[in-house]
């Protein structure tokens, strides 16, 4: 019969792909039991949103039903997201990771990216909030197809939910053709009350989608709180790239890791004959991430679907989550998650936290 020992020196032939090392040595076997020609583990990865979950698991059964005397595998599959160790020491703070998403311009659908990496994220199977720190223009609630949040409660406020994820913005604060004029430190404290008065509750990942350009709000946010990474937003045309490498640069200079660029609209499908149009350019956004030094995390392709399930408060991953662009997104949020996952390697090894429930 084989040992659990021998289960475990097996196992460390196993590759997480995307994180370079074996799963024994990353902390991800647990509850290894052996009976008779029966192994039961459970597997426990560092998100839900894992790329490679289907390779991982078919490794791992393969590899052990390769020794002698094993018949059956029971696996269990499960995923545990890492903290940011520096958020960890913030009291009161029960947010494991923020990913800013930032343009250095607009137009180019920061927020619409920002939107649907939250929605995709949650429906992997993390505990997602998405903060629209985009002040000059809230258009998350319309973008999610909410406009109020529940009434106070024990004096913080009561995020909206849609699509499994927690939502707060200005927008719900604010009648809808008020402007926001607001300098420096009034915008900080609109990012330090979104962080600190806002009952968040446990979380995986919460997104942050920031307004264009590179002033006091990704300051606010960077100097009040350790962001874990950041998403940049472009289109494939010359102009957004010059700005959004400048966005690039603020996060850097910020000690804010890049995780990647995404090029947005990158082509128009014709939903007729299928041909591809590049409207704005092509591989633009691929071009300024080698430049940058930066990893490139995809491509969207422009499609008026997203546009009207924007308008329609219905994000494309949910309103038509076969069509290349929600595919797009979907990948690309996998791709981000594995990115965090990567980060958590680099650091101090942090206690774990654990969420109630």
């Amino acid at each position: 019969m084989v040992t659990t020992e021998q289960v475990m020196q097996a196992l460390r032939r196993v590759m997480d792909p995307e994180l370079g090392r074996d799963i024994v040595s990353l902390g991800m076997v647990r509850d290894v039991q052996v009976e008779g020609d029966r192994v039961s583990l459970t597997v426990v990865l560092t998100t839900p949103a894992c790329p490679l979950t289907e390779r991982i698991e078919a490794d791992i059964r393969a590899t052990l039903q390769a020794l002698p005397g094993v018949r059956e595998v029971n696996l269990r599959m499960s995923a545990q997201v890492p903290a940011h160790a520096r958020l960890q020491a913030i009291e009161g703070l029960t947010i494991k990771n923020i990913l800013a998403v930032g343009s250095g311009k607009g137009g180019v659908g920061k927020s619409t990216v920002a939107a649907n990496l939250a929605v995709a994220l949650a429906g992997m199977g993390a505990v997602v909030g998405l903060m629209d720190a985009d002040v000059y223009g809230p258009n998350i609630p319309e973008m999610l197809g909410v406009s109020r949040i529940p009434a106070p409660r024990d004096n913080k406020i009561i995020p909206a939910v849609a699509y499994g994820v927690r939502v707060m913005s200005l927008g719900f604060l604010l009648p809808p053709d008020q402007p926001v004029i607001w300098r420096g430190p009034m915008l900080h404290s609109a990012v330090r009350q979104f962080l600190t008065d806002v009952d968040w509750g446990w979380l995986d990942y919460l997104v942050v989608d920031l307004p264009p350009g590179t002033g006091d709000v990704a300051i606010s946010l960077a100097q009040l709180v350790p962001v874990t990474g950041a998403v940049v937003v472009t289109t494939p045309q010359g102009v957004s790239l010059s700005d959004v490498g400048r966005a690039v640069r603020m996060f850097e200079r910020l000690e804010v890791p890049v995780l990647g660029v995404v090029e947005n609209m990158s082509g128009f499908v014709c939903p007729h004959c299928g041909k591809v149009t590049e409207i704005f350019g092509k591989d633009g956004g691929r071009r300024l991430a080698e430049r940058m030094g930066v990893p490139f995390l995809g491509s969207v392709p422009l499609d008026p679907r997203v546009v009207e399930g924007g308008e329609k408060g219905r994000p494309i991953v949910i309103a038509d989550p076969e069509s290349p662009a929600a595919r797009a997104l979907r990948a690309i949020a996998q791709q981000v998650a594995a990115r965090i996952s990567v980060l958590h390697l680099r650091e101090p090894a942090p206690s774990e936290v654990s969420s109630p429930g």
